[in-house]
């Protein structure tokens, strides 16, 4: 168990040819409220569960607790998800000494495209590839279980999109 400390940006340039790793996500929420989100994933032929707290004030850093689980497990519990299925392809690129976490998202959230960076600490110096965007850490709209529930494409009717 430990705290989360993450960075958010939206992605404004190309980066895939600098991904070491590429692996495809689906996830769903048994409890998505802000207090405690229970998350199920299966990513690639992985599965886990895991639980995150409430950000800080910031919104940089947070409890979170994760556990491997059987895929076949995963996959039985993600019928008993709140709707909304959250579905991308996930790219590792190594920038520095840190490695971002860049998130393609497909279906209701088509043409959202986020980067996140996990830190020792919200202070801490990092490098800012050319192709990182606007800082949007701490903003809920961009938090999976929030777009599970409000998908990129009715932002249009909800917010200003960006």
């Amino acid at each position: 168990m430990g705290q989360e400390i993450e960075r958010k940006f939206l992605v404004s340039g190309e980066f895939k040819p600098f991904a070491k790793r590429v692996v495809r996500i689906v996830q769903g929420y048994l409890s998505s409220v802000a207090e405690r989100t229970v998350r199920i994933r299966v990513k690639g032929d992985e599965g886990f569960i895991t639980i995150k707290g409430i950000g800080s004030e910031s919104g940089a850093s947070r409890f979170e607790w994760e556990k491997e689980i059987p895929v076949s497990d995963a996959l039985e519990l993600m019928k008993l998800c709140e709707p909304g299925v959250i579905d991308k392809t996930r790219y590792l690129v190594d920038v520095g000494g840190h490695t971002y976490e860049v998130d393609e998202f497909y279906g209701d959230n088509d043409g959202l495209v986020v980067a996140e960076i996990e830190l020792s600490s919200e202070d801490e110096d990092f490098i800012r590839p050319e192709w990182l965007g606007e800082e949007v850490t701490g903003d809920v709209k961009y938090y999976n279980s929030m777009l599970m529930k409000h998908p990129y494409k009715n932002w249009q009717k909800t917010y200003d999109k960006h």
